[in-house]
């Protein structure tokens, strides 16, 4: 419940100072250039797009075949050998888990087996020290 408030509240928040900031443009000293801008449609958008020219001129310059920098060839081998140390490091804690998971198991085995031998001799155990049974000569 308390987090449901608090979100509710982060909201309303969020919503009053953009309302506020919104209002503190509009009441601002404008010159010429903002009223154009707030009358085309893609005012805003026209500092994120560059022109088809430069863009030609960047994809001509760095083309699919292009020669990379060192800087990139660098950071893109420290990238694979991230990669590599993380798979490294992943399959060598499931080898250790698996290794005590294993050692676990075979211990277990050997416990129930001793108990079951114990219980075997003490089944048939015949009152003679050692055992009668193990112990026959045969004539």
């Amino acid at each position: 419940m308390l987090w449901t408030r608090l979100a509710l509240l982060s909201c309303v928040t969020v919503l009053f100072v953009l309302t506020l900031s919104h209002e503190g443009n509009g009441a601002s000293v404008s010159d010429g250039k903002a009223d154009k801008k707030a009358a085309s449609p893609q005012g805003g958008l026209r500092g994120v797009f560059m022109q088809e020219s430069d863009a030609s001129n960047f994809f001509r310059r760095r083309g699919r075949r292009a020669v990379k920098s060192q800087d990139e060839i660098n950071a893109e081998q420290r990238q694979r050998l991230a990669a590599d140390e993380r798979k490294r490091e992943y399959h060598e804690e499931q080898r250790n888990e698996f290794e005590n998971y294993a050692e676990e198991e075979h211990d277990e085995q050997d416990e129930r087996t001793r108990e079951k031998t114990e219980q075997w001799r003490e089944f048939h155990y015949d009152g003679l020290d050692p055992s009668y049974e193990y112990n026959r000569h045969t004539i």
